[in-house]
């Protein structure tokens, strides 16, 4: 029987998933020190964070702890792999945008109101050797896009790692799994808003799933809806078609990725998904549901 764990962080809704029940408590242990490390590396909201404390020596690089070297390189790795339509330079246009704090203090507002939104300088500009990182003068980074999934990922092996038990990992929708899971597989609801119906599917050990959405991170600049997914080129929230994307494959990384370029190519997304090859699962804004690539099939009730 397996036993879970459900809290809040960064403003989503989290669980942990143990095939061995009496391991739950040493895995909660785990999962709280992978996500503390990733937090003091990444956050973009809190002051103290090693992404917003970078400081630049005098030859221009950056020394990074191996942590935020690790999470930046996935970043690089996903704004390659998608022709920079996930790209970690991005900081500075989210805040010009109105996301300078926590969703939910973004949305009680009373922020300022910035009248010219910065253009990414492009994930070409960083360069990234080892540990060292050089970048354009005044680039503030945000790797939102990807980091939340690395962890998810990070969790999961360390914890069927150190602890030989199967296990499931969900960040806010950013699910990895890691060892031998539970007979017939993991299964997994996705389900974008309450309202959209729920579609089971079982999920193989090992592997992964992730939405992106831009119906979950929306606030308001001037009466005008915004979201968290920008798109480089527009320095603009992502427009077209899909409200939501879901995307399984080997890792959560990956899946997230692909799910988040999706719906930052709009229009484009059936397309460039049927090229990616993952499985994957669109929804419209008015609720139509379209599938790729042998999604898997709804498990019946």
């Amino acid at each position: 029987m397996d036993a879970s764990r459900d809290w809040e962080l960064w403003s989503t809704a989290c669980r942990l998933v143990v095939t061995t029940p009496e391991l739950l408590p040493a895995a909660s242990t785990i999962v709280d020190e992978v996500l503390a490390d990733v937090e003091v590396a990444c956050s973009r909201f809190r002051p103290d964070s090693e992404l917003l404390t970078l400081a630049p020596g005098a030859d221009g690089w950056t020394d990074l702890s191996p942590t935020l070297a690790a999470l930046l390189s996935a970043a690089l790795d996903a704004a390659r792999q998608t022709d920079g339509a996930v790209d970690p330079t991005i900081g500075g246009t989210l805040v010009d945008l109105g996301y300078d704090r926590d969703i939910t203090a973004v949305r009680a507002g009373g922020g300022p109101v910035v009248r010219v939104i910065r253009r990414p300088v492009g994930w070409r500009s960083l360069r990234l050797e080892g540990t060292r990182l050089r970048m354009p003068a005044g680039t503030q980074l945000d790797l939102g896009a990807t980091a939340k999934a690395v962890a998810a990922d990070r969790c999961a092996a360390a914890v069927a790692e150190v602890l030989g038990t199967g296990v499931l990992v969900s960040l806010g929708g950013d699910i990895a799994t890691a060892g031998a899971g539970p007979e017939g597989g993991w299964q997994i609801t996705v389900q974008d808003l309450a309202t959209d119906v729920p579609q089971q599917i079982t999920l193989a050990d090992g592997g992964a799933v992730a939405t992106s959405s831009t119906a979950r991170r929306t606030w308001l600049r001037e009466g005008v809806p915004m979201h968290h997914l920008v798109d480089p080129t527009t320095a603009r929230p992502a427009s077209g078609r899909w409200r939501s994307v879901t995307v399984v494959a080997p890792t959560c990384a990956q899946a997230n990725t692909v799910a988040t370029a999706a719906l930052v190519k709009g229009d484009d997304a059936v397309a460039w998904l049927r090229d990616a090859g993952l499985p994957a699962r669109l929804v419209s804004h008015g609720g139509e549901v379209a599938t790729l690539n042998l999604w898997p099939r709804e498990v019946a009730a």
